[in-house]
């Protein structure tokens, strides 16, 4: 990464009154003509009153500005953008350890409480169905409020009840803290809108990569902090320290910046100058000469948005990716704790109709399960390195496409009758891509969309993926004891279906730059500019 903190070659450009000639007419196109794989168009502007415009009809006056992207190109990416990096993979650890935190509280309430099936399986939909009614919610008040205040609150939410959890005295207590843990974590994925918003052009692609590392990490730690709490402490302990990451966010949290971007669209342009002189003092750079170039929009965050002629079919086909991500990587890890305790796919089958109604006939993990448990949670780490390899080489829609179409593949084996170790092999590599693609996702939507709803977009798919997970545990718990082929087919045509989808996607957002605004106000002096893919600009668009 060290070629990311030099300082990338900036072309200027000077800001022509835009009423001595005419415009240049993109309004109303749709997001295929506006942004090809050969050239993104971004806008810049800069606010002028109207009525001082119409009296300078001959004043040939010009101005050097810079934008948001020439700021960060310039800076780099350095000891800022490290530092930032730790503080929101913090919030992506303690997320991926509620999560992963579901695959083995259900077995042991399972066997502790005499749960049937349903009520283990609804343990963990609740706290999907309360990530899909926040993550909007979340995702609106980022874009309305800011970034950092809809962050750090859902995180303060998280750690709250997450703690509450644990002291949960039945199953309908458990059942209402944990949906409420779940409303909170519906707004983690808002990190990553920050995050990417501090990034320059060519670092985006591995940075949000390297983030999905973090929540590879906190799932290996969860599983790790299992093996040792749960033979002797048990549940409750286990649920408690697994909000310990959500606790160190909270506490360094007040270091965060907003994002310059936020602030920009908000009209506090001396706050965002602000930020990027504290990135540029940090990564020992210094800012572009000139005045930034702002746009003020006051009406932002509306869903309505998402469904313009610019972006309705991009939104409906990301809607459905999240949702086959969602489903298929928590599938996968649901699968795995109960082909465990089965021993093999042929063991679920026999054991259907004789699925335990009291705790003597339970079977609670073993260190062998969380072993097994452990190797196949390490498979995110490869599937990170192939991602890392492939998403600015081949590209975010080609790669999501292969990482469902492998997956689909390496499903296929599990229809047959096959050992605990073949089993095991299978179900890593299978996680090991899913895991990718869902990394991948993560990366293409901040960048498809603009700042006004970048962080809505990023709210609405991740409550519709949410949908998915809430699915989930019914096929992977309750119809896997039915049929195993039937419970695999869904599975792997639901992928299959995804990878389709992700060919179809629009636009292909690689080395393009974040786009600040999907409108261009006509009275406000906006120009666009055509950015090539190396993040360059070659002139003016009048």
């Amino acid at each position: 990464m060290d070629n990311w903190s030099e300082s990338a070659k900036v072309s200027y450009r000077r800001w022509t009154n835009p009423d001595l000639g005419d415009e240049a007419d993109v309004v109303g196109q749709t997001d295929e003509d506006q942004a090809t794989d050969a050239e993104i168009c971004t806008i810049a502007s800069a606010q002028a009153d109207s009525g001082a415009a119409n009296n300078s009809g001959t004043n040939n006056t010009t101005q050097e500005t810079f934008t948001i992207d020439d700021a960060l190109e310039s800076v780099g990416f350095g000891i800022f953008q490290w530092k930032i990096s730790l503080l929101t993979g913090l919030s992506w650890i303690g997320d991926a350890m509620e999560m992963m935190i579901l695959s083995i509280l259900g077995p042991q309430l399972h066997c502790e409480w005499s749960l049937p099936g349903y009520q283990v399986a609804l343990i963990t939909s609740v706290v999907f169905i309360g990530m899909g009614f926040s993550s909007p919610v979340w995702g609106n008040v980022s874009d309305k409020y800011g970034r950092k205040i809809g962050l750090t609150i859902c995180m303060c939410w998280t750690l709250y009840y997450g703690l509450l959890s644990a002291f949960s005295p039945l199953y309908g207590w458990l059942l209402g803290l944990r949906g409420l843990v779940g409303f909170g974590i519906g707004g983690a994925p808002q990190s990553v809108t920050l995050y990417s918003e501090f990034l320059p052009v060519k670092a985006r692609g591995i940075c949000i990569t390297l983030i999905g590392a973090f929540w590879s990490l906190g799932a290996v730690f969860e599983v790790l902090l299992a093996l040792w709490v749960m033979p002797t402490l048990g549940w409750r302990w286990l649920l408690g320290l697994s909000a310990a990451p959500v606790a160190v966010f909270v506490c360094f949290c007040y270091w965060l910046p907003e994002s310059p971007r936020f602030d920009v669209q908000s009209g506090h342009k001396e706050k965002a100058i602000a930020t990027l002189a504290r990135i540029a003092e940090d990564n020992g750079k210094t800012l572009p000469q000139g005045t930034l170039v702002d746009y003020k929009q006051n009406d932002r965050g509306h869903i309505k948005d998402l469904f313009t002629p610019q972006y309705w079919r991009t939104t409906l086909l990301l809607w459905f990716i999240w949702f086959a991500n969602a489903f298929s990587y928590y599938g996968i890890v649901l699968l795995t704790t109960e082909l465990f305790q089965a021993g093999d796919l042929c063991g679920v089958t026999q054991g259907a109709k004789s699925e335990p109604q009291c705790r003597s006939e339970c079977k609670y993990l073993t260190s062998d399960d969380y072993k097994d448990l452990l190797w196949t949670t390490l498979a995110e780490f490869p599937g990170l390195l192939v991602i890392l390899l492939a998403v600015d080489y081949l590209g975010r829609k080609k790669s999501m496409a292969i990482c469902f179409f492998m997956f689909s593949l390496f499903v296929l084996p599990l229809f047959a009758c096959i050992g605990r170790v073949t089993l095991t092999i299978f179900i890593f590599i299978s996680r090991a891509f899913i895991s990718g693609g869902y990394q991948v996702v993560f990366i293409y939507t901040p960048e498809v969309f603009p700042t006004e709803i970048r962080a809505l977009a990023m709210g609405t798919s991740s409550a519709v993926a949410r949908i998915g997970a809430l699915i989930t545990p019914f096929v992977a718990q309750v119809m896997l004891r039915t049929s195993v082929p039937f419970t695999l087919s869904v599975y792997c045509s639901c992928s299959l279906l995804a990878g389709i989808a992700s060919l179809i996607l629009p636009i292909e957002t690689c080395g393009r730059g974040l786009q600040e605004s999907s409108v261009i106000q006509e009275t406000g002096g906006q120009t666009a500019t055509s950015r090539q893919p190396n993040g360059t600009t070659p002139s003016m668009v009048q």
